[in-house]
């Protein structure tokens, strides 16, 4: 039972859906976000850090010349296939005309088989729908909507800016194109309990949504999470009660969802807490050991 997949691994399901591994490549592409400008909010959510979770990607450069210079560096020689992926920020929160621009300015070479955006369930609508569902016939489409929670009250706490029904009228969008939905969970937001998670997982659950990412709640510099932190208003997981969390998830979640990771890469030099997430190899392979030892698997109690 060693080699057993107990879970949909977003590598394999590429490597089927394309025929061979198939990459992201990261790109900035120049968005601010509703919760940053003023228009809901400024300083975003308590967790997000200042460059938007964009802290690896070198955003001086232009959107085409992001994408030339990952095609000039090693990683293309570890697949012949590629998914532009727009990560920081709300990669849909421009007017239709700049969306475009910015969009087709990064797919510019015929190894890009897909279009990936990440982005904030209020910052949809039809015409922005429309637009992504116009490449969906050279291009695997798909969009990254924030949940974290489905409970609205640690949405206020963490300053998310929109509801748990806005999440699903942005779903119904665009489950009405056909374009993937992949979802973000957040595992240990201040003040939720194990009740909470099971509320989350079980809305996910009434969703058509294709993909998730689970992400730990990690403390960067220079936000309000580490005033919090600090001041003793917030305590982190520990490394096992993460793990529970994430195998709870995964046993309850929809076995037809492909899971995209399972937690979130805090940039090292930010890092404030918890130190356990600063090490990817402790979480996989504790995971997969905690899977395999109480023989779970994904959706076995969906």
């Amino acid at each position: 039972m060693e080699n057993v997949e107990r879970y949909k691994h977003l590598n394999k399901y590429l490597k089927e859906k394309f025929g061979e591994r198939t990459l992201k490549i990261c790109i900035d592409g120049g968005f601010t976000c509703p919760n940053r400008d003023g228009t809901k909010g400024t300083g975003g959510c308590i967790f997000c850090s200042e460059k938007g979770s964009g802290e690896h990607i070198n955003s001086a450069e232009n959107i085409s010349k992001q994408v030339e210079n990952y095609f000039k560096s090693y990683k293309t020689k570890r697949a012949n296939k590629f998914i532009v992926y727009f990560q920081n920020f709300t990669n849909t929160y421009d007017t239709l005309e700049n969306l475009k621009n910015k969009y087709d300015s990064a797919l510019i070479d015929d190894r890009i088989v897909g279009l990936s955006v990440a982005t904030r369930p209020d910052c949809i609508n039809e015409d922005i729908v429309a637009l992504l569902s116009s490449y969906a016939d050279k291009y695997y489409v798909i969009v990254e909507l924030g949940l974290q929670t489905s409970n609205d009250e640690t949405g206020k706490l963490i300053h998310r800016g929109y509801s748990s029904s806005e999440f699903t009228n942005a779903v119904e969008l665009l489950n009405k194109y056909n374009i993937d939905v992949v979802t973000h969970i957040m595992v240990g937001l201040p003040n939720e309990t194990k009740e909470d998670l099971k509320n989350t997982v079980e809305f996910i659950n009434k969703h058509n949504i294709q993909g998730l990412k689970i992400h730990s709640c990690y403390v960067v510099e220079n936000t309000v999470l580490a005033e919090m932190y600090r001041n003793k208003k917030y305590v982190s997981l520990s490394l096992d009660e993460y793990l529970e969390n994430a195998a709870y998830i995964l046993t309850h979640i929809s076995p037809n969802i492909v899971i995209h990771r399972i937690s979130g890469d805090a940039p090292k030099n930010l890092l404030v807490a918890p130190e356990w997430n600063s090490h990817k190899k402790w979480i996989m392979n504790g995971l997969n050991k905690l899977l395999r030892e109480q023989d779970l698997w994904q959706g076995m109690y969906y």
